[in-house]
């Protein structure tokens, strides 16, 4: 390696890994700051600037750096915990101009630095939000993340109520994100931090804010949130799928609530379950249980005499049946089933075996979400109760708004106080992602 590169290479080391001086800033903001900076700011930046008269973001009135600055050096310096290269967000460039305005605090060296740390801003937030994620199946594309453009993160944060709060809790990100990233930032031990980073792969798989209501289930611990302008509202425990049957990391729009409604066996479970159980039992058992066996999966499907089904070849899987289960009594549905339509058959519904609820682990469907409150989730959705006393099948009750649904997959969680609490991982996932790490 040539000797300029190598003294190159360890210039970059230096400015990236050593603190800044202290910067005091002049006693006010110099006269003709905002002048320099409109004559520096490059096409990227100079509509964001000129629409506030090129009034600083970072410098504040008094002319020292808001300390929102440091927030942004310290994470651009650490970017590759978000599956970024530090020089791709720019962290050399702006610990230079950073380093040059503490040391020299001409106007020319306090409007690049301000330029530096909007361009840095930019490009970490864009690199961040377009980073590897873990697969999810998003049922539309309006669910997916996107990489915002640089006026679009500019203006972001100059909404922001406290700008140093929006860099530090990367407001650009799910909520969540921020909080995992703080501990993988103080975590000594080698395999907590490859699973940090594997749970933010994850997180970075959900926008940052979906909308002004949304749900958020994570199938690791079994529990969901309700969140209201970013903020978590209530929450509750859930059941979800067995480890043969996962519920996968999916994304949806909940439009409707469907009291008393029918259950849908799952062909597998009709196979393994039901068809043993008549072949043991007799045609009893359906009726029993509340069994109908459907000509087919349509909407016009008849009842059919299960009398005339080949039960046996129902068992071995060379036939293929539907069979519902009427609403009420021990229907599997409960009394209410909450449908956001994806190409995978879940949905999130009411049950009456509540037992599941007071065990720790809690992976025993076939897929989809059991809630431990239906009621109270669908007053939340609606903003007002469901009805108690419906005799209609099937009664299908539009809420006011859709609400986005994101199921993920989360074996560390934040607590409270900055703890981090990891969950089971009860799907075997995390070998897939750690080994990336």
């Amino acid at each position: 390696m040539s000797c300029p590169r190598l003294r190159s290479l360890l210039l970059a080391a230096v400015l990236l890994a050593a603190p800044l001086p202290a910067f005091a800033g002049p006693a006010a903001e110099p006269p003709n700051l905002r002048a320099e900076i409109a004559e520096r700011a490059n096409s990227d930046l100079a509509a964001f600037y000129a629409a506030r008269g090129n009034r600083p973001l970072w410098l504040r009135p008094d002319g020292s750096f808001d300390p929102a600055a440091g927030a942004l050096l310290d994470l651009v310096r650490s970017a590759d915990l978000d599956g970024v290269k530090p020089g791709k967000a720019k962290a050399r460039d702006l610990a230079a101009a950073l380093r040059r305005a503490a040391e020299d605090p001409r106007t020319e060296n306090l409007a690049k630095a301000e330029l530096a740390l909007s361009k840095s801003l930019t490009a970490y937030v864009k690199a961040t939000r377009g980073a590897r994620r873990a697969s999810m199946t998003y049922a539309a594309a309006t669910l997916a993340p996107i990489v915002p453009t640089g006026p679009a993160v500019l203006r972001a944060a100059a909404a922001a109520p406290n700008l140093e709060r929006h860099v530090t809790n990367m407001g650009w990100m799910h909520p969540l994100y921020g909080q995992l990233r703080r501990a993988l930032v103080a975590e000594q031990d080698g395999g907590r931090r490859r699973l940090l980073l594997a749970n933010l792969e994850r997180l970075r798989a959900i926008p940052a804010n979906p909308a002004s209501r949304y749900v958020l289930i994570d199938a690791a611990g079994a529990r969901l949130w309700m969140y209201e302008d970013s903020r978590v509202v209530d929450s509750m425990k859930v059941v979800v799928g067995k480890a043969d049957n996962q519920t996968p990391m999916i994304a949806g729009y909940l439009h409707n609530a469907i009291l008393n409604p029918y259950w849908n066996v799952p062909v597998d479970l009709a196979r393994h379950r039901i068809a043993p159980n008549v072949l043991d039992k007799g045609l009893g058992y359906l009726k029993a249980g509340g069994y109908q066996v459907m000509s087919d999966w349509t909407e016009q499907a008849r009842a059919v005499d299960p009398a005339t089904v080949d039960w046996q070849a129902v068992a071995s899987g060379r036939q293929e049946l539907r069979v519902r289960q009427l609403p009420g009594g021990d229907n599997f549905m409960g009394k209410v089933k909450f449908e956001f339509p994806n190409e995978l058959g879940i949905y999130l519904h009411d049950t009456p075996d509540k037992d599941l609820m007071l065990k720790d682990a809690r992976q025993y469907s076939s897929g989809c979400v059991r809630l431990e409150d239906a009621q109270r989730f669908g007053r939340w959705l609606l903003g007002k109760p469901l009805p108690r006393r419906v005799t209609e099948i099937e009664r299908r009750l539009d809420l006011p708004e859709v609400v986005p649904v994101y199921i993920t997959y989360l074996t560390a969680m934040p607590a409270p106080g900055g703890r981090i609490v990891l969950n089971p991982d009860p799907y075997g996932r995390d070998g897939t992602l750690l080994a990336h790490h």
